[in-house]
Protein backbone atom coordinates (compact mmCIF):
# COMPACT_ATOMS: atom_id res chain seq x y z
CA UNK A 1 0.00 0.00 0.00
CA UNK A 2 1.38 3.43 -0.93
CA UNK A 3 2.02 6.15 1.63
CA UNK A 4 -0.92 8.12 0.21
CA UNK A 5 -3.26 5.13 0.59
CA UNK A 6 -2.02 4.50 4.14
CA UNK A 7 -2.50 8.15 5.07
CA UNK A 8 -5.99 8.16 3.55
CA UNK A 9 -6.94 4.97 5.46
CA UNK A 10 -5.57 6.46 8.70
CA UNK A 11 -7.54 9.67 8.15
CA UNK A 12 -10.71 7.68 7.48
CA UNK A 13 -10.19 5.75 10.76
CA UNK A 14 -9.79 9.05 12.59
CA UNK A 15 -12.87 10.68 11.08
CA UNK A 16 -14.92 7.52 11.76
CA UNK A 17 -13.93 7.82 15.44
CA UNK A 18 -15.45 11.29 15.76
CA UNK A 19 -18.92 11.75 17.26
CA UNK A 20 -21.64 11.75 14.60
CA UNK A 21 -22.38 15.46 15.14
CA UNK A 22 -18.72 16.59 15.22
CA UNK A 23 -17.42 18.67 12.33
CA UNK A 24 -14.86 16.82 10.22
CA UNK A 25 -11.70 18.90 9.76
CA UNK A 26 -9.91 19.14 6.45
CA UNK A 27 -7.33 16.38 6.05
CA UNK A 28 -3.98 17.79 7.21
CA UNK A 29 -0.54 17.41 5.75
CA UNK A 30 1.37 14.20 6.54
CA UNK A 31 5.08 14.45 7.36
CA UNK A 32 7.88 12.89 9.39
CA UNK A 33 10.04 14.42 12.11
CA UNK A 34 13.78 14.66 11.54
CA UNK A 35 15.94 13.89 8.56
CA UNK A 36 15.85 10.37 7.15
CA UNK A 37 13.96 7.19 7.97
CA UNK A 38 15.89 6.24 11.10
CA UNK A 39 15.31 9.60 12.75
CA UNK A 40 11.65 9.63 11.65
CA UNK A 41 11.16 6.25 13.35
CA UNK A 42 12.91 7.29 16.57
CA UNK A 43 11.20 10.68 16.89
CA UNK A 44 7.84 9.28 15.83
CA UNK A 45 8.02 6.69 18.62
CA UNK A 46 8.74 9.47 21.12
CA UNK A 47 5.64 11.34 19.94
CA UNK A 48 3.38 8.30 20.18
CA UNK A 49 4.60 7.38 23.67
CA UNK A 50 4.11 10.97 24.90
CA UNK A 51 7.78 11.78 25.50
CA UNK A 52 8.06 14.24 22.61
CA UNK A 53 5.51 17.06 22.91
CA UNK A 54 7.55 19.83 21.31
CA UNK A 55 9.64 20.69 18.30
CA UNK A 56 11.33 23.70 16.75
CA UNK A 57 12.27 24.94 13.33
CA UNK A 58 14.36 27.73 11.93
CA UNK A 59 12.23 30.78 11.06
CA UNK A 60 14.58 31.51 8.17
CA UNK A 61 13.71 28.13 6.61
CA UNK A 62 10.01 29.03 6.56
CA UNK A 63 10.92 32.33 4.91
CA UNK A 64 13.28 30.64 2.45
CA UNK A 65 10.63 28.07 1.46
CA UNK A 66 7.78 30.60 1.44
CA UNK A 67 5.81 28.45 3.87
CA UNK A 68 3.26 29.64 6.40
CA UNK A 69 4.22 29.37 10.06
CA UNK A 70 2.49 26.73 12.17
CA UNK A 71 -0.62 27.84 14.04
CA UNK A 72 -2.36 26.79 17.24
CA UNK A 73 -5.07 24.25 16.43
CA UNK A 74 -3.33 23.01 13.29
CA UNK A 75 -3.38 19.24 12.79
CA UNK A 76 -0.64 17.06 11.32
CA UNK A 77 -0.30 13.38 10.53
CA UNK A 78 3.06 12.10 11.79
CA UNK A 79 4.69 9.44 9.61
CA UNK A 80 7.34 6.85 10.41
CA UNK A 81 10.47 6.29 8.33
CA UNK A 82 8.59 4.17 5.80
CA UNK A 83 5.77 6.67 5.36
CA UNK A 84 3.22 4.87 7.52
CA UNK A 85 0.99 7.09 9.70
CA UNK A 86 1.75 6.90 13.42
CA UNK A 87 -0.57 9.49 14.92
CA UNK A 88 -2.45 12.72 14.49
CA UNK A 89 -1.16 15.72 16.45
CA UNK A 90 -2.60 19.14 17.20
CA UNK A 91 -0.42 22.22 17.71
CA UNK A 92 -1.17 23.71 21.13
CA UNK A 93 1.37 26.58 21.28
CA UNK A 94 3.70 28.44 18.91
CA UNK A 95 6.36 30.92 19.99
CA UNK A 96 9.31 32.57 18.29
CA UNK A 97 12.52 32.79 20.28
CA UNK A 98 16.22 33.22 19.53
CA UNK A 99 18.28 30.03 19.71
CA UNK A 100 20.03 31.16 22.88
CA UNK A 101 16.70 31.77 24.67
CA UNK A 102 15.26 28.28 24.24
CA UNK A 103 14.78 27.04 27.80
CA UNK A 104 15.19 23.72 29.60
CA UNK A 105 11.43 23.17 29.63
CA UNK A 106 11.25 23.29 25.84
CA UNK A 107 14.37 21.13 25.48
CA UNK A 108 12.75 18.49 27.70
CA UNK A 109 9.51 18.68 25.69
CA UNK A 110 11.44 17.80 22.53
CA UNK A 111 12.11 14.44 24.22
CA UNK A 112 15.50 13.69 22.67
CA UNK A 113 18.66 12.33 24.28
CA UNK A 114 18.79 12.97 28.02
CA UNK A 115 16.21 15.77 27.52
CA UNK A 116 18.64 18.37 28.90
CA UNK A 117 19.13 21.86 27.54
CA UNK A 118 22.85 21.10 26.98
CA UNK A 119 21.99 18.10 24.78
CA UNK A 120 19.33 20.09 22.94
CA UNK A 121 21.76 22.94 22.22
CA UNK A 122 24.51 20.62 20.98
CA UNK A 123 22.28 18.60 18.64
CA UNK A 124 20.29 21.54 17.35
CA UNK A 125 23.36 23.73 16.80
CA UNK A 126 24.76 21.07 14.45
CA UNK A 127 21.39 20.66 12.70
CA UNK A 128 20.81 24.40 12.26
CA UNK A 129 24.42 24.93 11.11
CA UNK A 130 23.85 22.52 8.21
CA UNK A 131 20.47 24.05 7.45
CA UNK A 132 21.81 27.61 7.49
CA UNK A 133 24.56 26.62 5.05
CA UNK A 134 21.93 25.10 2.77
CA UNK A 135 19.74 28.23 2.70
CA UNK A 136 22.57 30.76 2.63
CA UNK A 137 22.26 32.13 6.16
CA UNK A 138 24.84 32.43 8.91
CA UNK A 139 24.23 30.38 12.04
CA UNK A 140 24.14 32.46 15.22
CA UNK A 141 23.15 32.29 18.86
CA UNK A 142 20.33 34.72 18.08
CA UNK A 143 18.93 33.00 14.99
CA UNK A 144 15.13 32.99 15.24
CA UNK A 145 13.39 29.70 15.99
CA UNK A 146 9.74 28.73 15.83
CA UNK A 147 9.03 26.56 18.87
CA UNK A 148 5.91 24.43 18.89
CA UNK A 149 4.11 22.36 21.47
CA UNK A 150 1.63 19.70 20.45
CA UNK A 151 -0.50 16.86 21.71
CA UNK A 152 -1.47 13.51 20.22
CA UNK A 153 -5.12 13.56 19.19
CA UNK A 154 -5.38 10.08 17.64
CA UNK A 155 -3.05 7.13 17.26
Amino acid sequence: MSTDARVQAFWERYTASLPADAPVPEQPEAWAFGVGPEMADALGRLVVDGTKTGTCSLLWEYEHEGEALPAVGELGIVLDGEGAPLCLIETTAVTQVPFDEVDAKHAAAEGEGDRSLAHWREVHWRFFTRLCEKIGREVSETMPLVCERFRVVFA
